[in-house]
């Protein structure tokens, strides 16, 4: 192994291991690392919606700062550097040669200014997401994954497009104490005090909306798990070291795939 292939092993042994760590012992350029990962994850997994949805994180420190893609770009363009840095307000902070959607952030800075804790917030427009959002219904105890958010998952009526402030206090009231959104006729949200933690979330939320709608689709008598499993089950699955280890198993994939993302 040559000089060169050495550091770089080493450079993504040091990436991988940084998806151990708390939020509060992230610094900034890792954070991005980690978001831009989970860009090119989504892409990687078919959810991401052309240029559109956003995937936030918190940047580290006293200031209210936040990351977010650029606006035009697809989910597999996006790097840790050209991630854009924007206050609470959608104004960008750094110097950047991209601009944002600032009509995409409403939903995020909703979340970000009421939960002190949601240092990520995912949004995506699956097929599978916006299918489950349109279900009177929404989800229900039937799968593992599903049971996994039993009385956890929130919803917020559809309002149109979100460009209009005034949505954010009704989206923030919605959500509440929970970390998982369905917004209806819209699509899936997740929260995180990671970013490997909001990605899990919405991996397992995705996963049950996938197979709910074939279960949904056989027209057969569905087994319901009873409430007092699936409350069992809900609050056994509290685990955020199996987020971080999971998510450093994806972020080891990434890396190997295309580290083009680091830069």
């Amino acid at each position: 192994m040559s000089g060169h292939d050495s550091k770089v092993k080493a450079n993504h042994l040091e990436i991988e291991q940084s998806c151990m760590k708390d939020y509060e012992d992230l610094n900034e350029k890792e954070l991005r690392i980690h978001l831009a990962a989970s860009y090119r994850l989504v892409e990687e997994f078919g959810w991401s919606f052309l240029i559109f949805g956003h995937l936030t994180a918190r940047v580290p420190g006293p200031n209210k700062h936040f990351l977010i893609n650029p606006y035009g770009l697809m989910y597999d363009e996006v790097t840790a550097s050209n991630l854009v840095k924007i206050d609470l307000e959608g104004n960008i902070i750094d110097q950047t040669n991209w601009d944002i959607n600032p009509a995409g952030f409403i939903i995020h800075s909703a979340v970000h200014s009421s939960k002190t804790d949601a240092h990520c917030v995912m949004h995506t427009h699956t097929n599978a997401g916006m299918a489950m959002a349109g279900l009177k219904k929404g989800l229900i105890n039937i799968d593992f994954s599903g049971s996994a958010y039993y009385k956890k998952i929130a919803y917020h009526d559809f309002e149109g497009v979100t460009i209009r402030k005034d949505e954010c206090k009704r989206i923030a009231n919605n959500l509440g104490n929970k970390s998982i959104m369905i917004l209806k006729n819209h699509g899936l949200l997740t929260t995180g005090s990671t970013v490997a933690e909001a990605f899990l979330k919405l991996y397992t939320l995705e996963s049950a909306c996938k197979v709910q709608l074939m279960a949904r689709a056989c027209n057969e008598e569905m087994e319901y798990v009873p409430e007092e499993i699936a409350n069992r089950h809900s609050n056994d699955l509290k685990d955020a070291a199996s987020y971080k280890l999971a998510f450093r198993a994806l972020m080891r994939r990434m890396l190997k795939k295309d580290p083009s993302f680091i830069l």
